[in-house]
């Protein structure tokens, strides 16, 4: 199985940092301790651009 990756590192750090959550992942070194909610916010938000961009 391939691991394909749907946003680029550039734009989850950009929406990261928009939403606050962006020192979690600096402070981490990862992805893994960001909330389940935060995630979801991502991906709203990486939509939003999306469709702003069609």
């Amino acid at each position: 199985m391939t691991n394909k990756t749907v946003m680029s590192e550039n734009l989850k750090e950009e929406i990261a940092k928009e939403l606050g959550v962006y020192e979690t992942v600096k402070k981490d070194g990862n992805w893994g301790n960001v909330s389940s909610k935060d995630c979801g916010n991502m991906v709203k938000k990486a939509i939003e651009i999306a469709n702003k961009k069609v």
